[in-house]
């Protein structure tokens, strides 16, 4: 009987230790937010054409610093998407790439390309 108790003692930790440790990690194959430093100053902007990579579906976020507000487009298939920014600083959220390829993120209000997607 004690040892039928060291057992059920030891399996139900087993069990604790693995549910406590599924809370703290994201699923399998779960991608943290990739995040964006966008400043606009004048027509200068950083980034400034370069290409960023991402996962395919991988969260994707804009925090954009700006001394005038914007618009930045997205060039995204099946949707494009258009955003805007105000004067000072904005949180953009972009919908994750759900395929592989490469997408266009411009300033609408500067007409240009601020940079490039490459979802893989």
């Amino acid at each position: 009987m004690r040892r039928l108790t060291t057992i059920a003692a030891l399996l139900l930790t087993v069990a604790l230790a693995v549910t406590a440790c599924g809370s703290k990690t994201p699923s399998s194959g779960a991608q943290p937010t990739k995040v964006i430093d966008v400043t606009i100053s004048g027509s200068t902007t950083t980034p400034s054409g370069q290409t960023i990579d991402v996962a395919i579906g991988q969260r994707i976020e804009l925090r954009v610093t700006a001394d005038a507000p914007g618009e930045i487009h997205v060039h995204s298939s099946p949707t494009e998407q258009e955003f805007q920014y105000d004067k000072g600083s904005s949180t953009v959220e972009i919908k994750p790439i759900p395929a592989p390829g490469r997408t266009t993120v411009e300033s609408h209000t500067l007409d240009k390309t601020l940079f490039i997607l490459q979802a893989k």
